[in-house]
């Protein structure tokens, strides 16, 4: 589908690839809100949009020198990482859960740290350099951090809760893929939270209409602090993606040794970050909360649920969009809705067939409370094409 333009405050239309009647009210609200912000360049919205903590998730805020942190969120640099093997579906053993006790062994999920922080020395591929060069730049965050360096080192390889996951998945064609959904942690939420509570005492920000939309402004220490902390987050939310993917590919190699598995270079994208990008001949701050950056050519993921699995995709660099996609199905449903709607039998209903956890703890999760993917897809046709989808066999969350 093409976008549908909605009236915006301050002449700028906030340009939605859904139906602008089917999103829920409190969710146009904030869009609307997030319309009246006199910085604003453009506002685009994607199929997966929803209500969300600060900003809606699902939503690209292009703005001049000006930048919302509740806009990104908590999880600083949140994204999905993907990579293909050399198995096949024939080489899978009939019973998956030994290979799912493996993978919860060697990767942390929940509020669990590793013991000691990962040596990614010791992981084929891994960029040594670049974990070097995050932790020599650890002193200059924020002071408020400074006492979390050891938790955040421990936790560098670990997955989280909520709809953060690590899965194996098979392709079209009977591939095996490895994939991953993970962001900066507790750190990131630590320094996003400073920086929410130092936006909104700024004196240029008492009359907006909703304090969660605190921006900082170019050329001010605050804004020069903030996207200090912000990059660093984000090159940990990425770099913490990296190492589960080489534990995760450690275990894949070692269950399956006689086989020799190879791996395909890694496809990594954020979906909550800001960006420096320039459109119209102007230079702006692009925040992606719930959207990955979907330029011509760049590969990304999509994911849907624990049952419907996810697909590659391709940009197809649409600039109304300013070059972005969904970052997922999006939530059709709260935590706390699914889990007074569902039952542990519906999860396992609706997840027969993959190797999954089937109790209370990840009700919240149950695909029954996301959108459908597949119609998702076919509002974007216009930002991404689909490389491949991805059906889940093993799917591990917190």
């Amino acid at each position: 589908m093409t976008y549908t333009e909605v009236p915006g405050a301050h002449d700028v239309p906030i340009k939605m690839w859904t139906d602008p009647a089917a999103v829920e009210g409190k969710a146009m609200d904030q869009l609307r809100n997030i319309s009246t912000l006199p910085w604003l360049h453009g506002l685009a919205v994607m199929p997966d949009v929803h209500y969300g903590l600060g900003a809606t998730v699902g939503s690209v805020i292009a703005m001049k020198d000006a930048v919302c942190p509740a806009a990104v969120g908590v999880d600083i640099g949140c994204g999905v990482s993907a990579v293909r093997t050399s198995l096949t579906v024939n080489d899978l053993p009939d019973d998956l859960a030994p290979l799912r006790s493996q993978i919860e062994a060697a990767v942390p999920v929940g509020y669990n740290a590793h013991r000691d922080a990962v040596d990614v020395g010791k992981l084929p591929g891994l960029d040594t350099k670049a974990v070097d060069d995050l932790w020599s730049g650890f002193d200059d965050l924020a002071p408020e951090v400074h006492a979390r360096r050891t938790r955040a080192a421990i936790q560098l390889g670990s997955l989280g809760s909520g709809n953060h996951y690590l899965a194996l998945n098979s392709d079209i064609s009977g591939v095996i893929w490895l994939e991953l959904h993970s962001g900066s942690r507790n750190i990131g939420k630590e320094l996003a939270e400073h920086h929410i509570g130092v936006a909104r005492s700024l004196s240029h920000n008492q009359g907006l209409v909703d304090r969660d939309l605190a921006v900082f402004l170019a050329s001010t220490s605050e804004m020069d602090a903030y996207r200090r902390d912000l990059y660093w987050a984000q090159e940990y939310a990425r770099l913490n993606r990296e190492v589960m993917l080489g534990l995760y590919e450690r275990v894949v190699r070692d269950h399956f040794r006689k086989r020799k598995v190879t791996f395909d270079q890694r496809i990594s994208c954020h979906h909550n970050y800001v960006s420096e990008e320039t459109y119209d001949g102007v230079d702006l701050l692009v925040t992606r909360k719930g959207a990955i950056r979907a330029g011509k050519g760049d590969l990304g993921v999509i994911p849907g649920s624990m049952a419907a699995g996810s697909f590659i995709v391709r940009g197809l660099g649409n600039a109304n969009a300013f070059n972005s996609a969904s970052h997922g199905a999006g939530r059709k449903m709260s935590r706390n809705a699914a889990k007074k709607h569902f039952t542990v039998r519906d999860l396992a209903a609706q997840t027969q067939g993959v190797e999954c956890r089937k109790d209370a703890g990840v009700l919240d999760e149950i695909p029954g409370a996301y959108k459908n993917i597949k119609q998702v897809m076919r509002q974007q046709e216009d930002l991404v094409e689909v490389v491949t989808h991805l059906k889940p066999l093993i799917t591990v969350k917190g």
